[in-house]
């Protein structure tokens, strides 16, 4: 039987999925390989979320990319032997403004994606490392590149530039926007399980260790809280989101900061891990006493409200909310501080509804429905790529 494999290859980490081809891609079982370099840990897991394999790799198996893919695959074939992978589906952070749709890799291809990135200095280089190790260990398979901008490359021109001079614009300076695929996940769901809000004013709330938000607007994008980069925005696990580049300056010139200690400043150190000195994770800040955690929880609430007026007068208007991602989805506390006292924008929650995790937990009588949707970024990437043996 023919398979595709997803791959999202992070700095340390390599997500992988392993689904059944056909016209809509059969999870068969998922994994991740976390601190490649480093302890590297493998976990896989079947397509009911049972564990398969957990172990920590040999420093050799852990290496790099290339290595935490083989240790991968060997888990994979272990358990799932004879699974023949005819098309693998890569996530790539930066399609730039050409790339608007998943695309099948070629030589010319990657060069482009590798002119991006100094547009994504801290996540394209290992999208890319991913593919090559993909390509050496399945040479005869098509490779698809799925793009996390491509969602939001319709944007009408305001919600697409800064105010610089036009030429920097032209040259790729723009905004951007990420988390496509979670948003095209989104997108799909709805039209599915809602059709009516699909085809309204929605702002979907992608929360976890990176988060971001997206205006919708029967399906497609329409503003975003990332800009240029995926520092932009809301503050987020380790990142700081929104930031004066006053800030940048000063840091430049007073503190005589280089380049790369102020990238390892706002994308490393900052975000709620900065802002709390404990943690960039959610349910530990959650559970803590400390004035910063409940600091760092007061702040990153306060910007996902400020952001949503703001989409929401993007949209002109409001008729539902989602929240996905990990603390979307699973931290009632943070969906529940989100809507208190957003009425005047007619969000009104149902609290034992939310408490409880309900699909949907909008109040009765709240004029703007609100939903919790699991994501599923790998399976959009999965449905992309087995799309190309039938069509290619």
């Amino acid at each position: 039987m023919s398979h595709v494999l997803t791959l999202n290859a992070g700095s340390s980490s390599l997500k992988f999925g392993l689904f059944a081809a056909g016209t809509v891609p059969r999870c068969r079982a998922r994994g991740k390989v976390d601190r490649i370099g480093a302890e590297a840990r493998l976990v896989l897991r079947d397509a009911k979320g049972a564990a398969l394999a957990e172990r920590a790799l040999a420093p050799d198996e852990g290496a790099s990319h290339g290595a935490a893919l083989r240790a991968a695959l060997a888990a994979l074939e272990g358990h799932l032997p004879g699974a023949r992978v005819a098309a693998v589906g890569h996530r790539v952070v930066h399609g730039g403004a050409e790339f608007d749709a998943p695309v099948v890799l070629d030589g010319a291809i990657l060069a482009r994606l590798e002119a991006l990135a100094p547009f994504a200095p801290l996540h394209q280089p290992h999208n890319l490392s991913g593919i090559a190790a993909a390509q050496e260990a399945f040479p005869q398979a098509v490779q698809v590149a799925c793009f996390d901008t491509a969602f939001h490359r319709h944007h009408p021109f305001v919600n697409d530039t800064f105010g610089l001079p036009r030429a920097y614009y032209d040259k790729g300076v723009r905004r951007y926007g990420f988390h496509g695929l979670s948003y095209e996940f989104i997108a799909g769901a709805l039209a599915e399980a809602a059709p009516q809000l699909h085809a309204g004013r929605v702002v979907v709330a992608h929360l976890g260790n990176g988060a971001s938000m997206c205006a919708m607007k029967g399906g497609r994008s329409v503003a975003s809280s990332m800009g240029f980069s995926a520092l932009d925005g809301l503050p987020m696990g380790t990142r700081c989101g929104q930031l004066d580049p006053g800030v940048v300056l000063y840091l430049m010139q007073q503190e005589g900061m280089e380049a790369d200690a102020i990238a390892d400043l706002l994308y490393r150190r900052s975000g709620l891990l900065g802002l709390s000195g404990i943690s960039n994770d959610m349910r530990e800040l959650e559970a803590s006493d400390a004035p910063g955690a409940r600091e760092a929880l007061d702040y990153f609430v306060f910007r996902i409200r400020r952001e949503l007026g703001g989409l929401a007068a993007a949209l002109e208007g409001l008729d539902g909310m989602v929240f996905t991602g990990g603390i979307g989805e699973n931290s009632a506390l943070i969906r529940d501080r989100v809507c208190a006292g957003m009425g005047w924008l007619g969000l009104e929650a149902d609290a034992a509804l939310n408490s409880a995790g309900a699909a949907v937990f909008s109040a009765p009588g709240s004029q703007v429905e609100l939903r919790v949707i699991p994501t599923d970024e790998e399976a959009v990437i999965a449905s992309a790529a087995a799309k190309v043996p039938a069509t290619g």
